[in-house]
């Protein structure tokens, strides 16, 4: 019977990119150092050391020195030079037949330190530019706010997130873009992966690790008042424009149990209520219970005012957008409640940075938050990052057909038990900067950028054998994989 499972006609196929892993033109129009800015590429580091460094997170003399560098290469500074060549990047996605195209709007280029009182109107032309060209192209714009470009003065002035400063410095510049474009973006995520406090701690959080003292506590404090903020915006989206759909976003970071031990599957499942706390609150609008208690327990005191509470009960998100990647395993006896605390599953193959293949984790992901919230769905990102080679004019990416083609399948077989997904956004269907590695080569694009590590190339772009499929994909509504 899933073969006859038809898709919906309004389906928004699409892809993904942001701001920081494209853009580029960092000096460009008055725009300010964000977060991204400041990770540097290091050739000499393995994969895995550069995991641990990202795991890691930074200190405040990182911080200092990376902004003072005047040697070191920052991919995020360039990009692509997506900023200066959006138009024909965005006409070739629109070849494939692109329905939607989710990016985001970088803080720093609107408040370049964030404490600004008015916006930069070079940073929002440019923007209504962008805008407008995606509009032309006959895609839905889906528009992130915050996607790890968080300006610097925010780590340096105020110390990070943690500071409930930072909310109104935030949401001041949301309820700019917001406004600015109510009649033409009708789908918003606020925080990109608000979850991945533990894999992507700076970014996050802009919390340099040794500036606090209980380093989680001042993380759950910083996710807080990104609640808070995000709570904020909802309250004004709704206010302007109650089209406004505003989501909140998490990467699946869920785990199977290693075996049917009883530790395992525990574990498995406390790791896996500590992963839907974010959604729980954001939805249900209150701390659950099992959240209050793991805080309690870890000495972890977050100051919730009753302002906040309302806020976050009369506020709740629209829409749930999820990243997947891959799947995790957690087993008793070598792993801890923390969720970057994994074991690597024998059961599947992984790329070469660790990332594990696995389509049936997605439909198992959609299905569990469809059947915990019955909120509407969009896949905010899906994709196969691997090392492309360039030969006979193209690339011969089966590799990321086959794991395309198995994921979108899992997600028909996921709305064919009626989980409601109105979206999919493959990740970089452009090549940019890896988020995680600062790396150009590893690539997730249906276009080759010809770009190095370092920068070094012609800028071209090259359709894969990606291209073609995906744009039968769209045409065939998902009816050819």
């Amino acid at each position: 019977m899933i073969k006859e499972y038809k898709m919906p006609k309004d389906f928004l196929w699409g892809g993904a990119i942001a701001a920081n892993q494209a853009e580029g033109a960092f000096q460009v129009a008055g725009k300010g150092i964000s977060l991204a800015d400041l990770h540097k590429y290091y050739p000499d580091k393995s994969n895995e050391e550069i995991s641990a460094d990202q795991h890691k997170g930074m200190s405040l003399a990182d911080v200092k020195e990376n902004l003072a560098d005047q040697k070191g290469y920052y991919p995020k500074r360039h990009g692509i030079d997506f900023y200066h060549t959006y138009e024909q990047d965005l006409e070739l996605l629109s070849e494939m037949g692109f329905k939607n195209f989710r990016t985001s709007i970088d803080w720093t280029r609107i408040f370049p330190t964030g404490e600004e009182t008015e916006p930069s109107e070079a940073g929002l032309a440019y923007y209504d530019r962008l805008i407008d060209k995606i509009i032309a192209l006959g895609m839905e714009p889906i528009i992130t706010i915050l996607h790890y470009e968080t300006p610097v003065e925010i780590t340096l002035n105020y110390g990070g997130w943690n500071n409930r400063k930072v909310i109104d410095l935030f949401v001041k510049y949301g309820k700019v873009v917001l406004d600015r474009y109510k009649d033409k973006v009708k789908y918003w995520i606020v925080i990109n992966q608000i979850n991945l406090i533990q894999f992507e701690p700076f970014n996050s959080t802009a919390i340099p690790y040794d500036t606090v003292a209980n380093y989680e506590e001042a993380s759950y404090q910083a996710v807080h008042n990104q609640f808070v903020a995000s709570a904020k915006l909802v309250e004004f989206a709704h206010e302007i424009n109650p089209e406004m759909q505003i989501g909140t976003m998490v990467a699946d970071c869920t785990a199977y149990p290693f075996s049917c031990n009883p530790d395992d599957v525990i574990l498995a499942m406390k790791r896996n209520r500590m992963e839907y706390f974010y959604t729980d609150v954001q939805f249900n609008g209150d701390y659950p219970q099992y959240a209050l208690n793991y805080f309690a327990e870890n000495d972890i005191a977050i100051e919730i005012t009753e302002e906040d509470r309302r806020l976050l009960k009369n506020n709740t998100m629209d829409y749930l957008a999820i990243s997947y990647y891959y799947s995790q395993m957690v087993d008793a006896a070598k792993n801890t409640l923390n969720p970057s605390s994994v074991t690597p599953n024998p059961n599947l193959k992984a790329n070469p940075w660790g990332w594990a293949v696995d389509p049936q984790g997605l439909y198992n992901s959609l299905s569990q938050y469809w059947d915990r919230y019955h909120k509407a769905i969009i896949v905010a990102e899906n994709g196969f990052g691997m090392y492309d080679k360039l030969e006979d004019g193209t690339v011969h990416d089966d590799y990321r057909i086959d794991y395309l083609s198995q994921h979108i399948a899992a997600m028909k077989r996921a709305m064919y038990d009626g989980v409601e997904v109105i979206a999919y956004c493959a990740w970089g269907p452009i090549d940019i900067v890896s988020c995680s590695s600062a790396q150009m080569e590893k690539r997730y694009g249906f276009i080759y950028v010809d770009l190095d590590n370092e920068g070094n190339g012609s800028g071209e772009r090259i359709k894969k054998d990606s291209f073609h499929w995906y744009k039968k994909v769209i045409e065939s509504n998902g009816e050819v994989l």
